[in-house]
C-alpha cells in the first residue's frame, strides 16, 4: 500500500509487485477466506491492480471489486493493465474514513499491514466499518519478515537482523504482523475466525529469477532507506550487498518466510465495528 513514507517506492516498484504474484496461490487463499460469486469485494492495497482483477473473476457472475490504494502511479498502471467493467480503482487513505465507498460483503487485506505497524489494528477497526454485518474480512500478511535464512555467515546475520529492527523504528515496518492478525479479529468481535499457516518464499536450489528479481529490490531499496550504518562492513553497504548477492546465489542457501493467513465474519447484530 503507498503512502508518503511507503518504504519500497522506487520506479520498479508496481513492476516488482505485479511480477511477484502466484495468482493460483491468490485464488486458493480467497476460496478459503470464503470469496463466492455476487460480492461486493474491496481489495485494499492492490499494488498494480493484478490482485483486484483476479478477485473480480472469483466473484462473477454479478460480482464487483473496488480497488484502494494511494499512488497515482500504481492507479494508472492498474487502469491500464487490468481495467474492465466490474472493477474501480481509488485512491485513499486507508488510515481515514472510506464511508464514502460503500459497504462490502468481502475485504481483502494482503501484504498492507506489514508497513502500518503502530497503525494496523486501528486500520482493521476503520475497515471494518465499511463491511456489512455477515461479511467477511480475510487478513493475510508475513512472519518473521525477510529474517529466515540458512548458510549465511554471521556477520551477514547480524546485518539482516540489524536493518530489520532499524526498520521496526525508522519505517514502522513490521516483521511479525502476521502473528497478530487472528488477535485483531478476535479483540474486534469477529466470529468463525479461522487462520492458516503456510510457507510464502521456500526459495533453496538455483535462485529463480523473480525470486532473484525480488529479494534483490529488498536490499537495494529497503536496507538503503533503513539509515542502517553498516557498521559489520568496512566498505559499508555495497560490501554488505555483495555479500548478500553470494550468498542468495548459492544453491546451498535456504530461505522462507511464513505467510499467514486469519479470516472472520462480521456478527449480525454488531454493526458498530
Amino acid at each position: 500500500m503507498h503512502n508518503p513514507e511507503y518504504l519500497m517506492e522506487n520506479d520498479e516498484e508496481t513492476f516488482r509487485l505485479d511480477m511477484k504474484i502466484d495468482t493460483a496461490t491468490l485464488e486458493k487463499q480467497a476460496l478459503w477466506a470464503g470469496i463466492k460469486p455476487g460480492m461486493r469485494v474491496l481489495d485494499l492495497g492492490y499494488g498494480s491492480g493484478k490482485t483486484t482483477f483476479y478477485l473480480h473473476k472469483l466473484v462473477q457472475p454479478n460480482g464487483e471489486v473496488v480497488g484502494v490504494d494511494n499512488s497515482d502511479e500504481r492507479i494508472k498502471y492498474a487502469k491500464m493493465h487490468y481495467g474492465q467493467k466490474g472493477i474501480e480503482y481509488l485512491k485513499k487513505d486507508i488510515c481515514k474514513s472510506l464511508d464514502d465507498i460503500g459497504m462490502f460483503d468481502f475485504i481483502w487485506v494482503r501484504f498492507v499491514l506489514e508497513y502500518y505497524r503502530s497503525k494496523s489494528f486501528n486500520i482493521v477497526k476503520n475497515i471494518s466499518r465499511v463491511l456489512r454485518p455477515g461479511g467477511i474480512i480475510c487478513l493475510i500478511d508475513l512472519d518473521y519478515n525477510c529474517l529466515r535464512h540458512f548458510g549465511l555467515s554471521d556477520r551477514l546475520n547480524k546485518t539482516i537482523c540489524g536493518i530489520i529492527k532499524t526498520l521496526e523504528k525508522s519505517a514502522d515496518f513490521d516483521p511479525y504482523i502476521g502473528i497478530k492478525l487472528y488477535s485483531f479479529l478476535y479483540d474486534l468481535g469477529y466470529q468463525d475466525i479461522d487462520a492458516n499457516l503456510a510457507p510464502h518464499h521456500l526459495i533453496f536450489g538455483q535462485v529463480k529469477e523473480k525470486d532473484d528479481f525480488n529479494w534483490t529490490k529488498k536490499v537495494e531499496v529497503a536496507a538503503k532507506k533503513s539509515g542502517y550504518q553498516f557498521e559489520e562492513y568496512t566498505g559499508g553497504y555495497e560490501e554488505f550487498f555483495e555479500e548478500f548477492r553470494q550468498f542468495f546465489s548459492d544453491p546451498r542457501r535456504f530461505t522462507y518466510t511464513p505467510v499467514i493467513s486469519c479470516r472472520g465474519r462480521k456478527p449480525i447484530n454488531r454493526s458498530y465495528l
